[in-house]
């Protein structure tokens, strides 16, 4: 009887530790802050953003990014810059920002997102198909069920940012 006791009790913490902990939104959320982080280490931002906080904002960012954003922010910097998150609500209310990531939720707002940064030295992150060509730097995509990014340098070197020969080799795409 013990030894059922034993099994049973060693299958439901499997399944708890399986199950309860697995969830694909979380693995996504800390698999782009990864990317966000490594971004900030690829990618030079001119001197007059290169002190202070480094700030990176979030258009209506998910509970679990931003989750995930804060622990990095926690533990990180950038170079001597420690994180700042900033999740915005509209367009509006956009405030200067060394990047600015806009979740596929709200890519209905682009046109206004880049019509706001226009002439910052925002890094333009984005999740949608074809938006490397409508403005942003660099955007997420999932190719063969992995998540990669396009790189548009023309629009990086249009905020007057530059970005390392690194990091563009490591892009699946690169737009013009």
């Amino acid at each position: 009887m013990s030894k059922r006791i034993y099994i049973t009790l060693l299958a439901v913490i499997i399944s708890a530790y399986c199950f309860g902990q697995f969830d694909p939104k979380t693995t996504e959320a800390k698999i782009k802050v990864v990317y966000l982080y490594n971004f900030t280490k690829y990618i030079q931002w001119p001197t007059d953003y290169s002190s202070g906080d480094f700030i990176i904002g979030v258009l209506n960012g998910g509970p679990q990014l931003l989750s995930e954003l804060n622990k990095m922010a926690a533990a990180k910097t950038a170079g001597s810059q420690k994180f700042l998150i900033k999740n915005f609500k509209s367009a509006a209310e956009i405030t200067k920002c060394n990047m600015i990531y806009v979740p596929d939720n709200s890519n209905t707002l682009l046109g206004e997102v880049i019509k706001k940064v226009k002439g910052l030295s925002t890094l333009l992150v984005t999740e949608s198909v074809g938006d490397a060509k409508k403005g942003a730097a660099i955007n997420f995509v999932v190719k063969d069920n992995k998540q990669e990014f396009e790189l548009n340098k023309a629009n990086a070197e249009k905020c007057r940012l530059v970005v390392s020969s690194s990091l563009s080799a490591l892009a699946v795409a690169k737009i013009d």
